[in-house]
């Protein structure tokens, strides 16, 4: 989860608060400033912006970051 709270921290410093759920391995993207996401990346469910590893020797993956950037930037 440390590439995550990196991101949400950069994010914050920038004035945008997003909140995230994971399911593990996924880690979806709830809202960002306070707005709900209701697009689907990767899931049935929610947007999906990365993996967990599975193997304690594996990093965490985001999925897409162009595509993350696009829905920050329209719930912005």
């Amino acid at each position: 989860m440390k590439k995550v709270l990196i991101f949400k921290q950069r994010m914050e410093k920038l004035g945008i608060n997003c909140t995230f759920s994971a399911n593990y391995p996924w880690v979806y993207l709830d809202t960002v400033n306070g707005k709900q996401v209701t697009e689907k990346h990767f899931s049935k469910y929610k947007f999906t912006i990365a993996f967990l590893p599975v193997r304690n020797d594996q990093q965490e993956e985001f999925t897409d970051i162009k595509e993350i950037f696009k829905i920050i930037r329209k719930y912005k």
